[in-house]
């Protein structure tokens, strides 16, 4: 019974960890850029966008798919860059249990 018990002990402190880690992660950001950094997207570790910059020189009333791609192109740069860095830190914790969580993050 007392394996059961250790298992649960080591379930609960990684959960604990991982909410860590997810809060940690809220107030860490990623930032992206495209046409040359005329659109910026800043995206928080919880895949939350925070902001977009674009610059006033983009905006063409007569040509709004150019400036909506480049606000997609942006947004999904730092949505995978925002990914990979709560990846990265989830996989510090999973490091030593020697396994990947799929799903986690």
């Amino acid at each position: 019974m007392s394996k059961i018990a250790n298992m649960m002990r080591q379930a609960q402190k990684m959960q604990e960890k991982i909410g860590e880690i997810q809060k940690e992660l809220a107030l860490k950001t990623c930032e992206a850029t495209s046409g040359g950094g005329i659109v910026t997207a800043t995206v928080n570790g919880s895949q939350e966008v925070v902001s977009v910059r674009i610059d006033p020189s983009v905006i063409d009333p007569k040509d709004p798919d150019m400036l909506q791609d480049l606000v997609v192109a942006a947004v999904n740069e730092a949505l995978r860059r925002s990914k990979q860095m709560a990846s990265d830190e989830m996989s510090k914790l999973t490091a030593g249990l020697g396994m990947n969580i799929p799903g986690l993050f």
